[in-house]
């Protein structure tokens, strides 16, 4: 004798089974989470610090190499004007034209001066107190002259 299985049977083992495979598959507890969070936590704590000791350092280098490209604009200027820019005329001499320059043919930067990596304004004077050069100044971090590590002064004659 065979047995007839229906519709409605077919789909009640099906459904049994179903609810079987979600019972074994649970998601995370709350202490499960909290544990996988805590080692997140300590290794950020551990790691982060020594990423970001090298962003001062960074900033040294990226106002060392600013103050090297306004040099090379400035040797630009200078041979085409005759002279540097004076010290009132800044380094904005080298966007926009001056009054006393007859032959300036810039803009020797292609973009506006930048500020420092601290968001200040370079220093700059000519003549200077170093020699026939100009001086280009960032004070670091502190924005005060004097200092040590990041907060050093950045002299283009250094």
């Amino acid at each position: 004798m065979r047995v007839k299985i229906d519709n409605v049977s077919n789909q009640t083992l099906v459904s049994q089974k179903h609810c079987q495979i979600q019972k074994q598959q649970r998601g995370f507890t709350l202490i499960e989470l909290l544990v996988v969070m805590v080692i997140i936590g300590l290794l950020g704590a551990l790691v982060g610090p020594r990423l970001f000791k090298n962003v001062g350092r960074s900033k040294i280098t990226a106002a060392k190499t600013q103050i090297a490209m306004f040099q090379s604009a400035l040797g630009q200027y200078k041979l085409e004007v005759g002279s540097f820019p004076a010290t009132e005329e800044g380094l904005a001499a080298l966007r926009t034209k001056p009054v006393s320059a007859d032959y300036w043919d810039g803009p020797y930067l292609q973009k506006d001066v930048p500020l420092d990596p601290w968001n200040r304004e370079y220093l700059y004077r000519y003549p200077s107190e170093n020699g026939d050069e100009p001086e280009i100044i960032s004070y670091g971090l502190d924005g005060r002259e004097g200092g040590e590590g990041e907060n050093s002064d950045i002299f283009s004659w250094q």
